[in-house]
């Protein structure tokens, strides 16, 4: 439960940020109803809106988040058609599968219907290739062996993104605490009671230091693909890492959706790393823009960037304020590292999207 804060201070929360936004991480949560998204987007300036998991329903549900079959005609129909210029989405091409079957039977099968469908998809409209944790924790060939995300089987996939300059998004390990012993110690322990599924404590999945190896080692090998590494590349507890690995890989970008927390408790490496790395960095919220929570969602995000504010609370990884682990502060960004992180640094990535603001 969030606790009162007996501090008094002004509070300064933005009711729009401070320039137009692309959220270049969403999910559409199994909404349909665009007028409720776009009221959201409306209220606080959100100008576009990716759904990265355009051919898969991803929903929030009891104990964690579901994956359906989807068809990513219906994402074009229901939101990209109807609002070009307000929606547009990545794919997971054929990596759009449940977990509990084998991925691949025969890998090269597997490979070229993969690239042939992100040529399709790629046709009609999506942006980029999106890659969920799945990779790395629980697809497994037709041996029954993991697969990993640097396994050379999948190499031609990550080089045709390359030359289509379709980016890849793709998501390897999660919290630190994810991986640690689910106990009252643990910092993320009402989180994982919350959603048990998100705890990868158990030997049989790989630590959170090799699944991050791995990945490394994969963006290195793929020189000319653009990655995207979402939530602070998922190591939001060690910045010095990840700005090393900005440092020593300039194909790779970060987005800090749905770490807002993580960052905010080290307000002054979390400022510095934001401005050193600021043409590196692009805007995503990873949350719910249908809820009642939607606009405090996006205006704390605009909070944490835009201000000082001190000793605030970030919303919870679904959206929700209902608990907090921690109050945050503020890092208080120039105006021209803003405009970077909010819409510039992924019309660089994906130019086609310069339309969205001319519009």
């Amino acid at each position: 439960m969030q606790r009162k804060i007996y501090l008094f201070r002004e509070e300064h929360i933005p009711r729009k940020a401070a320039f137009p936004v692309i959220d270049a991480h969403n999910h559409l949560w199994g909404c349909l109803d665009v007028d409720r998204v776009l009221k959201t987007m409306d209220t606080v300036g959100v100008a576009a809106f990716c759904d990265v998991t355009g051919n898969v329903g991803v929903e929030f549900s009891s104990g964690a988040y579901s994956i359906k079959s989807g068809n990513i005609d219906d994402f074009f129909s229901h939101f990209g058609s109807a609002h070009p210029d307000r929606f547009y989405c990545f794919t997971m091409a054929s990596f759009a599968r449940p977990a509990t079957e084998a991925l691949f039977i025969d890998p090269a099968t597997f490979v070229i219907e993969c690239i042939e469908l992100l040529h399709d998809h790629r046709n009609k409209g999506a942006k980029g290739l999106k890659i969920l944790k799945e990779l790395g924790l629980h697809f497994r060939d037709s041996k029954g062996s993991l697969i990993h995300s640097d396994d050379e089987r999948l190499a031609p996939i990550w080089e045709e993104a390359g030359k289509l300059n379709m980016p890849v998004l793709i998501h390897q390990a999660d919290p630190y605490g994810f991986f640690e012993a689910v106990t009252p110690d643990n910092e993320h322990f009402d989180s994982l009671k919350k959603f048990p599924s998100w705890s990868f404590s158990d030997p049989r999945f790989p630590g959170k230091q090799e699944l991050l190896k791995r990945r490394d080692n994969l963006i290195r090998r793929h020189p000319g693909t653009i990655f995207i590494l979402p939530h602070v590349a998922n190591f939001a507890e060690n910045l010095s890492y990840v700005s090393r690995l900005l440092d020593e890989n300039p194909n790779v970008y970060i987005d800090f959706s749905a770490r807002m927390d993580e960052l905010g408790r080290q307000p002054y490496s979390s400022r510095e790393l934001f401005i050193r790395h600021q043409d590196r960095i692009v805007f995503g919220s990873d949350m719910p823009a249908n809820i009642e929570s939607s606009v405090d969602m996006y205006q704390s995000y605009f909070r944490f960037l835009e201000t000082f504010d001190e000793s605030f609370y970030s919303p919870d990884y679904d959206g929700t304020f209902d608990r907090a682990r921690w109050p945050i502060c503020g890092i208080g960004l120039p105006p021209e590292v803003l405009k970077k992180i909010y819409f510039e640094n992924i019309l660089k990535i994906i130019p086609s999207l310069n339309s969205i603001l001319t519009k």
